[in-house]
């Protein structure tokens, strides 16, 4: 138990990072649709934040960015002839459908999949479930890939279970970790996973004016698929007032890690009946729950979701200590910072917190915790899996001086609309897997 750590497995920024408001229900993402945006930047800062969290004990490995534009699916609805033609073509005919091919929002891997830890599943193998992102067009083109990525990383059958998504359609709408939660005594130890839902895609029927993503069905389908038993499991409804709010993954009210839950008071449906729940079941699998609530009268729902105070890191540091890791927007935001400093004066389990700049990502909607996938793992699994991926100090210069070589400091929705830039973005990904050692991982070098 005692060799477990937690290792974040952080989206690679793609060189197509660009503002095109593609997410219905992201406040972020539709205020800023149609701005220049800087990939360069953006994918420097994702790296910033690694380093700081390798810095402080925190394994770190990358997930790497999809092929986009993803020529595949626009030869699949009709258009021939080579590539870079195909681009042009698709462009001239209809930017919003290239723009929904061309999008960089796998960079938010906390969407990739729902993980389980060895210590919760019937056969001790870390399972881990593709999303199928149903919800948003743009999104539902990445399961497929993810899937080849984490059978590339988690390959050793001894020690993971990689399931493909779930089957399409709006009654398994699945959006992975940024919909799920784990609470137990350590990283080792047998833990309680809160699968939390927006809405019952049979039955049940809520007033909501965005879509609720996550469905109660996609949930007990990844429970069942990671073999959890009933010991190890709530599922809990959403809000709806939190998903009105834009709150459109529950990772933006809330946060977990160890024995604590980081909340804001309006994150579920019913807080009571889920503290009484993780209580009883916290008694069952030897931990004391710690509930940091942010009460409605001092934060309002809009500042949780413009701060992003809930889209953090909570991690537990090598001294045991837990820290947030929060995008500097919570900093900026009075009520938010106000909250995180109450929690760490409290001389609970919060010590301390670092606020970092990622605004790229947060301008599309992303904060740390949207950037990264928890995977916790023993001494033996960590071996296990693909070496490349693995962060080091050298290898966090060698990916920033990749960047600094392919990617533009500025994009414009026209430019996706180049052959130069497609060929720019291939050039770019045939060198990123030799870096990372992943092989022919895209279609285009198949």
């Amino acid at each position: 138990m005692n060799d477990f750590s937690e290792m974040n497995f952080d989206g690679l920024v793609g060189p197509t990072h660009n503002y095109a408001g593609l997410s219905h229900g992201n406040l972020a993402s539709n205020h800023n649709k149609g701005r220049v945006s800087n990939p360069k930047a953006a994918a420097l800062q994702g790296l910033s934040k690694m380093r700081k969290l390798l810095s402080m004990g925190i394994p770190q490995a990358v997930l790497p960015p999809h092929e986009r534009p993803f020529i595949p699916a626009l030869r699949q609805i009709g258009y021939s002839g080579d590539d870079g033609h195909i681009v042009e073509r698709a462009f001239a005919d209809n930017p919003a459908l290239l723009s929904n091919l061309s999008s960089a929002s796998c960079m938010w891997t906390a969407n990739a999949a729902t993980v389980s830890p060895s210590p919760d599943t019937d056969d001790g193998r870390v399972h881990l479930t593709a999303a199928n992102l149903t919800a948003m067009p743009h999104r539902a083109l990445e399961g497929r890939q993810t899937y080849r990525a984490l059978k590339a990383i988690f390959k050793n059958e001894a020690h993971f279970a990689v399931h493909e998504a779930l089957p399409h359609g709006s009654l398994f709408g699945d959006e992975g970790a940024a919909n799920h939660n784990r609470m137990s005594a350590s990283h080792g130890a047998k833990g309680l996973e809160l699968f939390v839902h927006g809405r019952q895609a049979l039955g049940g029927a809520a007033n909501l004016k965005f879509p609720a993503r996550q469905t109660l069905e996609a949930s007990q389908a990844v429970a069942r698929l990671h073999g959890l038993g009933a010991a190890h499991v709530i599922h809990i409804s959403q809000s709806p007032d939190a998903i009105n709010a834009g709150a459109f993954h529950n990772d933006v009210v809330c946060v977990a890690n160890g024995n604590v839950l980081l909340f804001h008071e309006q994150a579920f449906e019913n807080v009571a009946a889920l503290k009484s729940q993780i209580q009883a079941q916290g008694d069952k699998l030897g931990f004391e729950p710690v509930f940091l609530m942010a009460p409605r009268a001092d934060m309002p729902l809009s500042d949780a979701i413009k701060s992003y105070l809930f889209n953090s890191q909570l991690i537990t540091l090598e001294s045991g200590e837990m820290h947030l890791i929060l995008p500097i927007e919570a900093q900026e935001t009075p009520s938010a910072k106000a909250f995180v400093e109450s929690c760490i004066a409290a001389n609970g389990p919060l010590s301390g917190a670092d606020y970092l700049d990622l605004r790229q990502s947060m301008s599309n909607g992303g904060g740390p915790a949207c950037l990264r996938l928890r995977v916790q793992m023993n001494a033996a699994q960590r071996k296990a899996l693909h070496q490349g991926v693995v962060m080091s100090a050298d290898k966090i210069t060698a990916l920033e001086d990749w960047v600094k070589t392919h990617y533009r400091d500025r994009l414009d929705i026209k430019d996706i609309g180049d052959r130069a830039f497609l060929n720019e973005m291939r050039t770019a990904l045939d060198s990123l897997t030799q870096l990372l050692d992943l092989g022919a991982l895209y279609d285009f070098q198949r």
